[in-house]
């Protein structure tokens, strides 16, 4: 992308900061896995949205001072005897290109360069992403709070991540772009699924053929951790274990997506695994799906989410009544129980407001429409997801060209 996105992205964040503050943003870097591997590193995602970095342990600090704004990037130090071993760390001049921020420092001057800016300048705030709080996980941001609190109790304490989060929802141009794309490589994922699908593979060979293709197209690799679950498996909401044999006449429910440019996808499609529904999962399938396209073209600017909640859960409610699975709308907590959707962006949750179900629905805000039923008694499981953008006068499906439709999934499948 280029840095244009990721100026204009810090330029929102400064709008917002009081006059005489700090921001500091830390990047991350990899929590420890065993012996010597570390987990794969992945970038703080609103260090990533300001400054189009994915490197670890650098830090990026925004002082408004009296008015004027200076921006600088900590970077860490080259090491030649480090770099014969895990590659070139960044340079000054490709962090200044890539992100767009011209004053470049080291990180293991930082400290001294925050102390030093506390003791010349009288700030009075400091903005800091305190975003993740993981139980036993203290996050550097976090860390930096405890100092704070210490030496520089005078300072107030503010949220960045509150702030980034609240622009986060409203998708730029280039950010839908990126995420079209992560769809399109999903989307060769899934056909790549339905291509090689037959009864006898393991749950997790379904899988494989999906990560190959979106690696082979480009993808950073899977938004999340794949869901294929078969049968019974389908019933289970954020079933993971994908280590059971996909029998004959059963459905497998895929949840799966990809990252591209680190924005991601999120789609769901539930297919046969021999090609061919049955009557039965044909008349489940298509009362899911009916409310996936009607939740579609339901969405538009200035409805709530809570309605947007409410409705498919009306909607499914009498589905399941159709379907002869209950009489009374009350107990579809039994065949469905999870929301309709969520925020979709550089996270596969995406971030938003804390009061998202009276937040009203504006154009640039990208959400997941994901209708399903589960009905563990008869080993179905069915979910159609789909990634909608809101505009001016309605909605874009992103992932339209997806197929979706019972009479699409088994002629692909045939063919």
């Amino acid at each position: 992308m280029d840095k244009s996105l990721f100026i204009k992205n810090r330029c929102k964040l400064v709008s917002k900061m009081e006059d005489n503050s700090l921001a500091v943003i830390f990047s991350g870097n990899a929590k420890h896995r065993s012996a010597d591997q570390d987990y794969q590193f992945t970038p703080s995602r609103n260090f990533y949205y300001l400054t189009s970095i994915d490197r670890q342990d650098f830090v990026l600090l925004i002082t408004k001072y009296n008015g004027k704004v200076d921006e600088t990037l900590f970077i860490l130090k080259s090491n030649p005897d480090i770099e014969k071993w895990i590659g070139y760390r960044m340079k000054a001049e490709a962090a200044k290109t890539i992100s767009g921020i011209n004053k470049i420092a080291y990180a293991e001057d930082f400290e001294a360069t925050f102390n030093r800016l506390l003791d010349v300048c009288n700030f009075k705030n400091i903005y800091l992403d305190t975003h993740y709080r993981v139980e036993g996980f203290l996050s550097k941001a976090l860390d930096l709070t405890s100092l704070i609190t210490k030496n520089f109790p005078y300072l107030k304490i503010l949220s960045a991540s509150q702030l980034i989060n609240d622009f986060r929802t409203l998708k730029e141009t280039e950010e839908i772009e990126a995420m079209r794309k992560a769809i399109d490589i999903t989307k060769v994922g899934i056909e790549n699924i339905m291509k090689n699908a037959k009864p006898g593979l393991m749950e997790y060979q379904l899988e494989a053929y999906y990560d190959f293709a979106i690696k082979f197209n480009g993808a950073n690799g899977p938004s999340f951790k794949t869901i294929a679950a078969s049968g019974l498996n389908g019933t289970v909401l954020h079933y993971e274990e994908n280590n059971c044999i996909a029998e004959d006449h059963t459905l497998v429910l895929f949840d799966l997506g990809c990252e591209y440019e680190y924005y991601c996808s999120d789609i769901s499609r539930t297919i046969p695994v021999n090609g061919k529904f049955t009557d039965r999962q044909k008349a489940v399938y298509e009362s899911v799906l009916s409310v996936n396209e009607k939740m579609i073209e339901w969405i538009k600017p200035g409805k709530k989410f809570k309605e947007f909640q409410e409705t498919a859960r009306e909607m499914l409610a009498e589905e399941c009544i159709k379907l002869g699975l209950m009489t009374d709308k009350k107990d579809i907590s039994k065949y469905y129980y999870h929301g309709i959707g969520h925020y979709l962006g550089l996270d596969v949750h995406d971030v938003g407001r804390t009061d998202m179900n009276e937040r009203v629905l504006e154009p640039g805000m990208v959400l997941t429409v994901e209708p399903g039923l589960y009905i563990a008694e008869e080993k179905i499981g069915v979910r159609i997801e789909d990634n909608i953008i809101v505009t001016v006068d309605g909605c874009e499906n992103l992932s339209k060209d997806i197929i979706k439709s019972v009479s699409d999934i088994e002629s692909f499948m045939k063919k």
